[in-house]
């Protein structure tokens, strides 16, 4: 029976879908697959049997997915299954960066005890706490993926002129994205023109510290910054810089450190952008789906290490191949398997990047000498019958 092994604790909803047919459990020794939520498995040995590893969220930068793509292990994560939760969250960041109601609860609570006093008092207090509405303001969505354009949506139904910023915007986003939000021509224009500005892009080498000295110098005085992605996309030093001299207003961050903690006009929400229990059975649900379909039928959803690639079972014998993409490999692939008097009835190849994968729906064969003649091809990473 094959073996799913859980990192974290996983909706039970997602973890039903694997059936009698699998074997679930944080302690099971050879997995064919896993699902993970925020355990970090950079350090983690992966048993050979591993086939794939699924991130019940959007980010997997707490896992190590340029080792696993060499090992032919694919990664996949569940984009969209929390953008909704994201998008109520950053809705509310939006308010608070504004009216100052997070440190005005708080005041408030300094009150108790004052009995009838309380009412002159909270008249007398209340104007520390004043703020502007966002209604007639402009906002600057950085990142037009699942989340970034439900935010833009959201806000220009709240009245805010929005701006949007990707220059990944995929075909599905395009669609999704109100004719409403204007389309900036690069992020300079993000930042000259927008009150308030978000980000929705993921945490990679290229983008950490996206908002810095140089960025922030670039924003209007007073701007008020919303970050629901990965904190080390802002410089924290900048931003307590900026913060001090009054050229950010307020800056909500949903990934607390210690740097920021307890620093004026920073609001820290403990990591809770995707803690709804509706995100929660999404995310689980997206996961078991993703590993199953992989595992039964090799097709590959929502990978991020891997193109997206899916194709019809045609025979009741499947080839697939993860391979670098190299040239010539496709050649390789078919003339291997042809040596052993295999015919291919259909084939579907994609690459993303340095890797490539290749799927062959083939007649009865001799599974084991054309596994291991593959295997033997220059560029091969790692092949399965199934």
């Amino acid at each position: 029976m094959p073996e799913i092994k859980t990192y974290n604790k996983i909706a039970k909803v997602g973890l039903e879908l694997f059936g009698d047919s699998y074997k679930i459990g944080d302690d099971v020794t050879s997995p064919v697959g896993a699902i993970v939520r925020s355990a970090k498995l950079h350090d983690e040995v992966f048993p050979e049997s591993l086939l794939a590893i699924a991130r019940a969220g959007a980010g997997t930068n707490n896992i190590p997915t340029d080792r696993l793509s060499e090992e032919g292990i694919v990664v996949f994560n569940t984009p969209s299954a929390n953008a909704n939760a994201v998008k109520e969250l950053t809705l509310l960041g939006l308010l608070i960066s504004s009216r100052k109601v997070v440190s005005a609860i708080e005041w408030a609570k300094e009150l108790s005890g004052k009995g009838d006093e309380v009412p002159a008092l909270v008249e007398k207090g209340k104007s520390a706490f004043a703020g502007p509405e966002i209604r007639g303001k402009s906002l600057g969505v950085i990142g037009l993926g699942a989340i970034g354009v439900l935010v833009a949506n959201a806000a220009q139904h709240l009245g805010m002129t929005v701006y949007g910023y990707d220059p990944y915007l995929s075909l599905q986003n395009a669609w999704n994205l109100s004719h409403h939000i204007n389309r900036a021509s690069d992020v300079a224009e993000i930042y000259e023109k927008c009150d308030y500005i978000t980000l929705h892009i993921p945490l990679t080498p290229d983008t950490k510290g996206t908002v810095n000295a140089q960025a922030l110098a670039k924003m209007k005085d007073g701007v008020r910054i919303l970050n629901f992605s990965r904190d080390g996309l802002v410089s924290s030093a900048d931003m307590k810089a900026a913060l001090e001299s009054g050229k950010v207003a307020s800056y909500v961050v949903d990934f607390p450190t210690d740097d920021m903690l307890g620093v004026e006009g920073v609001i820290c929400i403990p990591h809770l952008g995707a803690s709804t229990p509706e995100s929660e059975d999404n995310c689980a649900v997206m996961a078991a789906k993703e590993l199953i379909d992989y595992i039964e039928n090799g097709n590959i959803t929502n990978s991020v290490n891997l193109p997206s690639i899916s194709m019809p079972r045609g025979t009741d014998v499947r080839i697939c191949v993860i391979h670098r993409n190299i040239p010539n490999m496709l050649s390789a692939i078919t003339s291997a398997v042809a040596e052993n008097n295999v015919n291919i009835e259909n084939l579907l190849n994609k690459s993303r990047g340095d890797y490539a994968y290749t799927m062959l729906d083939v007649n009865q064969c001799d599974t084991k000498s054309v596994e291991k003649r593959l295997l033997a091809t220059e560029g091969v990473i790692r092949v399965r019958v199934i």
